[in-house]
């Protein structure tokens, strides 16, 4: 199980505090939900400038980022139960992507991080910035690319901070930086990679686990995957995977001790982590099996011993985890993008057209149990779900859609 050391805070078990979820994992805590998505219903909407990232959700408040305009990025803080407006603070910031990317916006893309008091953001520019959870005040601010003279991410900012105890984990400035949470300052950095195209910036966002028995940051750059100590920075184990021009964008994904993972236009793979005889401490990474599916850009969830994966193809398949079969594949096809969340035996599939699926996490058959249209616009940013409540970021607003009252319990 990957375990994030997020700080005390009586409602964060309910609460969606940062990336896929309180484990970073699609993971959403509370009862079962319906077996229909007839009884959804609206709750509010709010229009927000253009952006990607997801919100994050407390007991009472929706945190939002957005891009304002081509110079300015913005955060909101909403009213969880009405969406009123509670503050705002914006910053200069801009950022652009390349060319041949254009279709996807120069919006910002990192969804923040929340800790129970503060708010961590970062905008396309990589600058992160941290907020006070109550007033918008900031606390501190870091121009990684200022700090550590690297290059502004050819694709913006999209990695999505990690908050755990007293510090926050950062892939940014061609690295992986450990920050102290109250002050900004830099504790340690490591991973660092050259300058370059394939080199800038980061697509996957790093996680916290206990794989062969230590705990360690498992990190994915634009070359390869890591497990990093926590306390001091040490690079335990590395495995090179192949990449399209540098684009590991998934996630990783712990299963016991291992890890699962899908490189852009390549294979998946499942990575044993052990420890070396005769080594003290020392770790090893091995490939236990290869499948010739991708997973393009959606970070799959995994529920029991099987992963369940939008693929590059617009499908979705499941994977049995010990031996790396295919179980089964849609022949349906969906759209460019699926944000997943899963609860009690069923997964939560918000489509990048804007179309919420239900479906069963069945490893014998594809079983979807419903869909319904929640926006007319795209919606690329992580669906966010707390209690009953579900959290649509759609390209330029957020929309709140509730289970009704006594229906959060699955059918009979």
């Amino acid at each position: 199980m990957c375990l994030v050391g997020l700080a005390a805070h009586a409602a964060i078990a309910a609460d969606w505090p940062q990336w896929r979820g309180p484990e970073r994992d699609g993971q959403a805590p509370g009862a079962a939900w319906p077996q229909s998505l007839s009884d959804l219903e609206p709750s509010w909407r709010v229009p927000l400038g253009k952006g990607y990232p997801g919100p994050v959700v407390t007991a009472d408040k929706v945190f939002v980022v957005e891009t304002v305009d081509r110079n300015t990025v913005g955060v909101r803080a909403l009213a969880r139960d009405t969406g009123a407006l509670l503050w705002r603070t914006t910053w200069p910031g801009s950022g652009s992507v390349p060319f041949f990317a254009r279709a996807n916006g120069d919006w910002v893309r990192s969804t923040p991080a929340w800790d129970g008091a503060v708010l961590y953001v970062g905008d396309m520019s990589e600058v992160v910035v941290a907020l006070d959870g109550e007033t918008g005040a900031e606390r501190w601010r870091i121009d990684f690319s200022d700090r550590y003279d690297t290059p502004v991410p050819d694709f913006g900012f999209a990695s999505s901070p990690l908050v755990a105890g007293e510090f926050l984990y950062v892939q940014a400035a061609n690295s992986l930086v450990k920050i102290d949470k109250y002050t900004g300052e830099t504790i340690w950095r490591r991973l660092e990679i050259d300058p370059g195209i394939a080199s800038n910036g980061a697509f996957s966002s790093p996680v916290l686990a206990i794989l062969a028995g230590t705990e360690q940051l498992v990190a994915l750059n634009r070359h390869a995957l890591y497990g990093v100590a926590p306390d001091d920075g040490r690079v335990l184990w590395g495995k090179p995977l192949p990449h399209f021009r540098g684009m590991h964008i998934l996630t990783p994904l712990i299963w016991g001790d291992t890890i699962f993972t899908s490189p852009y236009r390549e294979r998946s793979y499942r990575i044993d982590i052990a420890a070396q005889d005769g080594a003290d401490g020392a770790l090893m990474a091995t490939a236990a099996w290869t499948n010739k599916s991708s997973g393009n850009m959606s970070s799959p969830v995994v529920i029991g011993d099987h992963a369940y994966m939008h693929l590059g193809n617009s499908r979705v398949e499941c994977i049995d985890l010990a031996s790396g079969q295919s179980a089964w594949r849609s022949e349906r096809r969906f759209g460019k993008y699926w944000s997943m969340v899963w609860r009690d035996g069923q997964i939560l599939a918000l489509d990048s057209d804007g179309v919420l699926f239900l479906l069963a996490a069945n490893p014998e058959r594809f079983e979807l149990r419903d869909e319904r249209v929640v926006a007319a616009q795209e919606t690329w940013g992580h669906l966010a779900v707390s209690g009953d409540d579900l959290f649509v970021r759609e390209l330029e607003a957020i929309a709140a859609w509730r289970w009704v009252a006594g229906e959060s319990a699955a059918a009979d």
